[in-house]
C-alpha cells in the first residue's frame, strides 16, 4: 500500500509529448513542475531543444504554467530555463519537497493544481506525491550508464511492472 500511496504515478507515458493541456485540463493541474535531465532534454543539452521550446509554447497556450526543478549541482535549471521567466533551481534535493513548494507558491498554485513530471521514482515522483501533487513519470529519454542509476532503474522495476498490471486490470473492468 505504501508503494502504491508514495512511488505510483498517477500517469505513465513514453514521453513529454503525451503531456498536454487537454491531459493536464482533466486532471484538474493549472501548474507542472518539470524535472529536466532525461525528462524534458539528455544530460548532454544545455538548453532547451526546437520540440522542447514547441512543447513548453504548447502549454503556456494552454494556461498551463511551468517550472523546472533540478538535483543537478551545477545551475542546469537556472541556464536551462534562462529567458522563460519561469521559476527554476537546480541542487533541489528531491525527493524533499522544499522546493517543489517554493515553485508552487511562485505559480501561485496549490498542490491539487499542481503536477510533477520527471523520469525517476525515487526523486520524481516520491517527491511529488510527498509535497500532494499529482505525478507524471516519462521514460529517461537516455540514461546515465553510472552504477548508481543501474541500481536505481532496477530497484524501480518491480514498482512500474505493479503499476502497469495496476493499470491493464482497471483497463479490461472498463471494457
Amino acid at each position: 500500500m505504501l508503494i502504491r500511496k508514495y512511488l505510483w504515478p498517477d500517469r505513465y507515458f513514453d514521453d513529454i509529448s503525451s503531456v498536454t493541456p487537454k491531459l493536464l485540463e482533466e486532471l484538474g493541474v493549472r501548474a507542472l513542475i518539470c524535472d529536466i535531465d532525461n525528462t524534458l532534454v539528455t544530460y548532454d543539452d544545455p538548453l532547451p531543444t526546437e520540440s522542447c521550446l514547441e512543447w513548453f509554447e504548447s502549454m503556456r497556450t494552454g494556461g498551463i504554467k511551468l517550472s523546472f526543478v533540478s538535483n543537478n549541482r551545477i545551475p542546469r535549471a537556472e541556464i536551462f530555463a534562462e529567458g522563460t521567466g519561469c521559476y527554476a533551481v537546480s541542487q533541489s534535493g528531491k525527493p524533499g519537497v522544499k522546493r517543489l513548494r517554493e515553485a508552487m507558491a511562485f505559480m501561485d498554485v496549490k498542490p491539487d493544481e499542481t503536477a510533477v513530471l520527471g523520469d525517476q521514482i525515487f526523486t520524481d515522483i516520491l517527491a511529488g506525491r510527498l509535497a500532494g501533487t499529482k505525478t507524471i513519470l516519462v521514460k529517461p529519454i537516455r540514461d546515465k550508464l553510472t552504477p548508481l542509476f543501474r541500481i536505481k532503474r532496477t530497484l524501480e522495476k518491480p514498482i512500474l511492472r505493479s503499476f502497469s498490471k495496476h493499470i491493464k486490470r482497471k483497463e479490461q473492468k472498463l471494457l
